[in-house]
């Protein structure tokens, strides 16, 4: 439930403070006094829309904060979260800049709006005359009827659902199928013979460059064989003796250096030196000398490579860039013929599987449909109890389900009916209910669905527009038996209602600031008169105001 609320700069409040107790708590005031932005505060802690044009003129922004008492199984979700709850206690916050940009947090954490929606906006439900209009849409009265199954009816919703959405999978897989038979026949051809290709081919990651490499070298064999022969007889001189090479002269260099060492000790570090680049060099000239020995024309290997080379590129076009890419598009062509080539490919296995899938969504539909008229009956009893109660004695809500084909939401449409009186047809709410009867309808039915509802607060705002007198007195009862279990908040112009509340709030506009201030006795009973039409000075009046309150409360322990 909702413990205290804290507003500042939203709308016409530039700063209220708010202790909210339990059962039922009533909200009036003049009307453009600022009922509307205690509830916007509210709402914005639920994760509304933020509008800066709620920002109070002149100020850059507005914050609300709100303490919940929470359950502990709220509390693990805000800790899930990664929000912090104190005991039982959860504070939530929310802000928006004038600029237009918006912060929530949670339990001392920024969270996005969609959490708070997530998390508080499962603790209270707030209903106003807006929920009258979309009562009248079937969608609307349908999810009415659901709500009221709770747990039980919404498990066979869900396993209805799972059911359908199975069935139009496989009906779009059917229909995949016989569409392009032709072409997935065609393209199980190609990958069949792309595999083919590649598996005989066989290519390696690297062995293009290994290739480019190879046949560089045999094409251009007799330039290398002069190169590197020319190489090979300045390291080791002409064979004709004619001239030393790099390795005899090295010898010689290090010999004489060997042979000066024996007078200066700092000979010695250019004789290691030397001797270093004698070993080297007589190992560059065997090196040199081996490879010179290996190299010949190959024109046969150089025709291979040239055709390992093409064919390999005939495998990369419209595949891939390079063979390690072209191994990752075999992988995938095997995955696609392997699909092509199953029988969930077959349209005559499929069309068995969606056979047997529509035979499911009908079985689960069945005990959706089944669900549904038995609470169909109970809540239409219910809210017709409730209606003869709110001045509707001769009124019958007719819960209807007509028969549809299979849909996401199940296989029926449900319609609610009223019938003002007996002699009366009974009709769709949106034809020909009025304001005041759909303000009854709506009561009845949350009166009804607060038993199963889970939410711990209900907020009403307004929802007795259009009733008045004795209805009055019997929606205010109403409500006053719903906040028996749930803490119940409701935004109301009339005393009769108001007079049940076991908390009364009055926003009052001053000098264009509004203030929230919580009433008792004298006091309340002027808000009483003022809400009546009496002067709150007039002696009459107040004594009227006093035996509404004392009715009220009479009925109540009644």
């Amino acid at each position: 439930m909702i413990e205290s609320l804290d507003i500042s700069h939203l709308g016409v409040i530039a700063n209220a403070h708010v202790d909210f107790g339990s059962g039922l708590i009533v909200v009036t005031g003049e009307t453009g006094a600022g009922k509307t932005m205690v509830l916007s505060s509210l709402q914005l802690l639920l994760g509304a829309r933020a509008d800066a044009a709620l920002v109070r003129s002149g100020a850059e922004r507005l914050s609300v904060d709100g303490t919940f008492s929470v359950t502990p199984d709220i509390a693990a979700r805000v800790e899930e979260a990664g929000g912090l709850v104190e005991g039982d206690e959860l504070i939530v916050g929310r802000s928006v800049r004038a600029a237009g940009r918006s912060r929530a947090h949670l339990g001392s954490r920024p969270v996005p709006a969609s959490v708070l929606a997530d998390i508080v906006g499962s603790m209270v439900t707030i209903h106003g005359q807006s929920d009258q209009i979309r009562l009248t849409g079937e969608a609307a009265q349908r999810r009415a009827l659901d709500q009221f199954g709770g747990s039980t009816h919404a498990a066979l919703l869900e396993e209805y659902r799972s059911a359908f959405r199975h069935a139009v999978e496989v009906k779009h897989r059917l229909d995949s199928l016989r569409g392009d038979a032709s072409e997935r026949a065609e393209e199980r051809e190609d990958l069949r013979a792309a595999i083919a290709q590649i598996e005989e081919l066989n290519p390696e990651i690297g062995e293009e460059e290994d290739l480019v490499r190879e046949a560089a070298r045999l094409t251009n064999v007799e330039d290398l064989r002069a190169l590197v022969g020319a190489s090979l007889g300045y390291l080791k001189g002409d064979d004709r003796g004619d001239y030393a090479g790099a390795v005899e002269a090295a010898r010689h260099a290090y010999a004489q250096l060997d042979d000066a060492a024996r007078f200066d000790e700092a000979v010695a570090e250019f004789v290691g030196r030397a001797r270093n680049q004698v070993l080297e060099l007589e190992a560059l000239a065997d090196d040199v000398s081996a490879y010179l020995s290996r190299l010949d024309a190959d024109p046969e290997r150089l025709a291979h490579i040239h055709a390992r080379r093409a064919a390999i590129k005939d495998a990369l076009r419209g595949r891939a860039s390079d063979i390690e890419g072209l191994l990752v598009w075999l992988e995938e062509a095997r995955a696609r013929f392997e699909e092509l080539s199953s029988p969930g490919s077959d349209p005559d296995s499929v069309e068995r599987e969606l056979v047997t899938a529509q035979q499911r969504v009908l079985e689960c539909g069945c005990r959706v449909t089944q669900s549904r008229a038995g609470l169909a009956t109970e809540l239409a009893a219910g809210v017709n109890e409730e209606l003869h109660a709110l001045s509707m004695p001769d009124a019958t809500l007719h819960i209807e389900l007509e028969p549809t084909k299979p849909t996401s939401n199940g296989c029926e449409t449900v319609v609610f009916r009223l019938q003002p009186h007996r002699h009366a047809p009974a009709r769709a709410l949106g034809q020909g209910a009025s304001g005041g009867e759909l303000s009854r309808v709506m009561l009845a039915l949350e009166l009804m669905l607060g038993r199963t509802e889970a939410s711990s607060t209900f907020i009403f705002d307004e929802i007795d527009a259009g009733i008045g007198g004795q209805t009055a007195t019997e929606v205010g009862a109403r409500l006053k038996r719903l906040a028996s279990s749930r803490q119940v908040i409701v935004v109301t112009h009339l005393a009769q209602v108001a007079a049940f509340g076991d908390q009364h709030l009055v926003i009052e506009k001053d000098d264009g600031t509004t203030t929230v201030r919580e009433v008792h006795g004298d006091a309340r009973e002027a808000e009483l008169t003022r809400m009546m039409g009496g002067d709150p000075h007039s002696a009459a009046a107040r004594r009227h105001a006093s035996q509404v309150l004392a009715s009220a409360v009479s009925q109540s322990q009644g």
